[in-house]
């Protein structure tokens, strides 16, 4: 008889490798990566949000009895036994709901909250993202209404792609269905996000996945997947999942165990990922060093999906040479003004972007060079956030009118522009009717001109870069270092906290410092690395087609 293996809703959504690693015998020994602080934070964040909404729902209802409220802390026994009981004598709502384990269907897990309709339970799931966007068509309650009958088109709202919400409702409809507690003739979900002002109300059976598949189709086919992998790895089989680099590495606790045996075999996903790597094994071409062989100007050996295959055997070249960053063009060119101006923008997760960090250099036109930065040390969310926004943008205007009333040319750049762009618009929409904000045609206008640079576009246009794109990797290519060792987007996040007494204690004037340094070293990278592309690349970084 082999071992019982139970999934939890995430696994159809984690890579496969990783699935059977978590349920091999033979590394229930093997070190992991500690969670980072930053991922700790979210989860302690999560859990806050949480707790907030339940405790508006449960005042809201207003239903005495019919709200159960179960204890996430306690025992796993005693939470599985409460939830039976409460299914049991029909309650309206149930929080915190742990179903016994469905050992035939090989399902584990739990839920924020049922809801009791007139045939069954719905499963509503209480999240910290986004669920909308702008738009219209979301099939939406009020966030207090939890009837799924007085849903309504949206008409300031889009459902959000978050297609892991709706695999984790269809493995929570699944379960209710096996204990018998599920509605009849439909399977529905709903979802409270971070803005906690709507419920989003899903029909698993709809077929909103490529494909004309639906959210039901989609979940069995990766569920009958991962069970087969997990299976597989409980009882000693031949494995059905081996390592392959793909962007969920960088965050996976297993990452070392895999990065070992992706380096010790070469294994081609270390410079190409995704479909890619598979099409190439299955083509034979399994090692860097297999691909580095190939001619750049061949046609790849299977159907290509990701920019080009010429790109990718120069890219392995370039990895066997050790090579952080090679050129792909003759001659490198980056768009310079007689008045640059570079910005970075920091954020709090979705709650809002607290900082405008700007750095004035070139032919002086009555504005005081250097950085300057644009704050607001409320916790984000909050109203302050337009003013500080109001005077980034009367402050960059200035600059801008300025310099064009002198007859010379201005140039405004950032790394990686969507970021700035999405607050840019997003202030632009949250905080229209507040003074000094501008309006959407005005940055729209400003995004779209020559005057506004995305040096990212400038670095992937022009280099390769075997180790990855980001400033905290090429910056260094050019010479530049920050002061503050831990910098980096999620270190940052923790400083915030301390910075504006987010978690009851008080504001932290050190950490304020440290992330105005932070940013002005940021501004300060896409500066020296603009300077670096324009002067010193052409001479320091090898031609592709040298390699």
């Amino acid at each position: 008889m082999g071992t019982e293996v139970l999934l939890d809703a995430g696994a159809v959504s984690r890579c496969r490798r990783r699935v059977h690693l978590e349920h091999d015998p033979a590394m229930r020994e093997t070190p992991l990566l500690p969670p980072d602080p930053a991922a700790e934070q979210r989860i302690a964040d999560a859990a806050a949000h949480r707790l907030d909404i339940a405790k508006q729902l449960e005042t809201a209802q207003g239903v005495g009895d019919g709200w159960v409220m179960i204890d996430r802390d306690q025992p796993t026994a005693d939470r599985v036994e409460a939830t039976e009981r409460a299914l049991a004598e029909g309650a309206a709502f149930i929080w915190g709901a742990l179903f016994p384990a469905d050992r035939l269907g090989h399902r584990r897990g739990g839920v924020e909250l049922l809801v009791r309709t007139g045939e069954g339970y719905l499963p509503v799931l209480v999240v910290r993202h986004r669920i909308t966007d702008r738009g219209s068509g979301a099939p939406t309650t009020v966030m207090t209404d939890l009837d799924p009958l007085h849903q309504l088109p949206d008409p300031a709202r889009k459902v959000r792609s978050q297609p892991r919400d709706q695999l984790r409702l269809v493995h929570l409809y699944k379960m209710l269905r096996s204990l018998g507690h599920a509605e009849t003739g439909r399977a529905l979900g709903g979802v409270i996000g971070l803005d906690a002002d709507v419920v989003v109300w899903h029909d698993l059976a709809a077929p909103t996945w490529p494909g004309g598949r639906s959210a039901l189709t989609e979940y069995d086919l990766r569920f009958a997947d991962r069970l087969a992998v997990a299976t597989a790895a409980a009882n000693g089989e031949e494995a059905l999942a081996q390592p392959s680099r793909i962007l969920e590495c960088r965050r996976c606790p297993w990452w070392p165990t895999c990065e070992a045996q992706l380096t010790s075999t070469r294994d081609v996903s270390l410079v190409v990922r995704g479909e890619d790597a598979d099409g190439l094994r299955k083509a034979g071409v399994s090692t860097v060093d297999e691909l580095a062989a190939l001619s750049a100007a061949d046609e790849p050996p299977m159907t290509w999906t990701a920019g080009t295959f010429g790109d990718a055997v120069v890219m392995a070249r370039a990895w066997l040479a050790d090579l952080k960053v090679v050129r792909r063009v003759s001659e490198v060119v980056v768009p310079r003004g007689d008045v640059e101006v570079d910005v970075d923008m920091e954020s709090f997760g979705e709650s809002g972007a607290y900082l405008w960090g700007c750095l004035l250099s070139g032919v002086d036109i009555g504005v005081e060079q250097g950085y300057r930065a644009f704050a607001t040390w409320d916790p984000v969310p909050t109203t302050d956030e337009a003013r500080s926004f109001a005077e980034f943008w009367a402050w960059l205007s200035d600059v801008r009118e300025r310099t064009l009333a002198a007859g010379l040319t201005f140039r405004a750049y950032c790394y990686n522009a969507m970021a700035e762009n999405r607050w840019l618009f997003g202030s632009v929409e949250r905080f229209r009717d507040y003074p000094g904000i501008p309006s959407r045609a005005a940055i729209v206008s400003f995004v779209d001109s020559d005057e506004w640079v995305d040096l990212f576009r400038s670095v992937s246009d022009q280099f390769l870069c075997s180790q990855g794109k980001g400033l905290k990797v090429i910056a260094p290519v050019a010479g530049f270092t920050w002061r503050d060792p831990e910098a980096g987007g999620e270190a940052s996040m923790g400083w915030y906290r301390d910075a504006v007494g987010m978690d009851g204690e008080l504001p932290d004037e050190a950490q304020r410092k440290r992330l105005l340094e932070y940013n002005e070293d940021d501004v300060l990278a896409t500066q020296a690395l603009r300077r670096w592309m324009s002067a010193r690349a052409q001479t320091e970084v090898p031609f592709m087609d040298d390699l």
